[in-house]
């Protein structure tokens, strides 16, 4: 039996829980390569998405097959050509996708029919529904090349799915389209999910490949992973880097990751199929484990406003308990919200400060400085100290001074000087606790 440990459960569970509010009955388009599928990762990706469904978000589950068509072609003898990226689908080729279509159905809706008890798939009872959503066109002949049976989307039936997620179903999407005349089109599951997400308006849309998300340096795909770009500097990298031939070319997946965010999906996700659980870490934690583009950066650091009040009290809460903080009364928090400054990101609160100007000795307090334990060694600490400084210089002020007990060092390593609590304004002085002895350390503001 596993043991469940409260000091490290209980911090980590209210730690995702603004995210668990934040995504509640919002539509996710999750697109899976079928090396998944062929890797053996589908039933704990399927528990997964089980969650997620228990979580009350609307689930579209769009999958590739490239792999089982492989197979289907290997045993038929038959060679696959490909042009542009794409596969070219003559009439064997279109049978072997129609049988990999089928067993990849038969292999999904079995994943989500689990039951075991202790699993995550214990009492889900989750519906899957497929049918003919997608309205397709050939890709004609492109360079000289005929593509016969190979498709692009034309139309995405957005209302049917709507309604079947709002039924509490699953709606799984295969790349197969048909003409208004019946004629079947064999597409890329990068393109059904770009399509399905623009037309649903998705909050998401992740993609679960083999790669690892976008290199911080496309030349070589094993440097670090960049956690977030922006849209303005994914179209950047698209326009430098050649046309993607392979799965694992830089370009593959974010051209479409592109095309999805210039359309209106909020936030389009690269990650990688092999770490276990990408899906909830990338969906539930700050940096993920991939890549996410988003329309602009999700990591604001500016003045809070009222629409702040609960983030920060959420934030300083563990703080004032464990002795680090002064307890400060929540209507003086609500009165002076104004003096905050806070990082956010994607609509979370992680750090905090506030400015107190003592306008007549030139000098400001700041106080209740606080960067959530999820995120602290990456720099926010530092980056609300320096606009702090900014709105203390911007306001006349000389000096800022704060008032700590267990973080001197902290602040002796960024320009404080240690003074005698004698040296503070006549104001702030009153209010001293003498018998916390608090530490006064003050900067001078050049």
């Amino acid at each position: 039996m596993s043991l469940v440990f409260p000091h490290t459960f209980v911090p980590w569970f209210r730690s995702v829980a603004p995210y668990i509010h934040a995504h509640r009955g919002k539509t996710f388009v999750v697109a899976i390569a079928g090396e998944l599928v062929a890797a053996g990762k589908l039933p704990t990706f399927a528990q997964d998405l089980a969650i997620l469904h228990a979580m009350g978000i609307k689930l579209v589950l769009v999958h590739g097959f490239r792999p089982q068509v492989e197979e289907q072609l290997a045993l038929k003898g038959h060679v696959s050509r490909f042009s542009h990226g794409m596969r070219v689908t003559d009439p064997v080729a279109l049978d072997c996708a129609q049988e990999a279509a089928g067993q990849m159905r038969y292999e999904i809706e079995a994943a989500f029919s689990q039951g075991l008890p202790n699993t995550p798939m214990a009492h889900s009872q989750i519906r899957v529904i497929s049918g003919n959503f997608i309205t397709a066109r050939p890709v004609g002949i492109l360079d000289g090349v005929d593509f016969q049976h190979t498709g692009l989307v034309r139309k995405i039936d957005a209302a049917g799915i709507r309604r079947a997620v709002e039924f509490g179903a699953l709606v799984m999407v295969s790349p197969f389209g048909f003409s208004p005349t019946g004629e079947a089109f064999n597409l890329s599951m990068e393109d059904v999910a770009a399509s399905a997400a623009i037309a649903l308006q998705a909050e998401k849309l992740i993609y679960v490949t083999e790669v690892k998300g976008i290199p911080l340096d496309p030349a070589d795909p094993d440097s670090e992973i960049d956690t977030e770009l922006a849209l303005a500097d994914a179209r950047k990298l698209l326009a430098n880097l050649p046309n993607p031939i392979q799965p694992t070319d830089t370009a593959f997946y974010l051209q479409h990751a592109v095309k999805a965010s210039e359309h209106g999906v909020e936030r389009v996700h690269i990650v990688p199929y092999s770490v276990d659980g990408s899906v909830l870490m990338e969906s539930f934690t700050h940096d993920g484990v991939g890549t996410m583009i988003v329309d602009e950066k999700l990591e604001s650091l500016r003045e809070a406003t009222a629409d702040d009040i609960g983030g920060v009290l959420q934030l300083i809460e563990p703080f004032e308990r464990n002795g680090t903080l002064v307890k400060r009364d929540r209507t003086e928090i609500e009165r002076d919200i104004g003096l905050y400054t806070v990082i956010e990101h994607d609509g979370v609160i992680f750090g905090c400060a506030a400015l107190y100007p003592y306008p007549e000795a030139r000098t400001g307090e700041m106080s209740a400085l606080t960067v959530s334990p999820n995120v602290q060694s990456q720099g926010d600490g530092e980056r609300i100290l320096k606009r702090v400084e900014q709105r203390a210089k911007s306001a006349g002020l000389e000096s800022i001074f704060v008032l700590t007990t267990q973080t001197m060092h902290w602040f002796l390593k960024r320009g404080f000087a240690q003074v005698d609590p004698d040296w503070l304004p006549d104001a702030r002085k009153r209010k001293y606790n003498w018998d916390r002895r608090s530490q006064v350390l003050v900067k001078k503001l050049s």
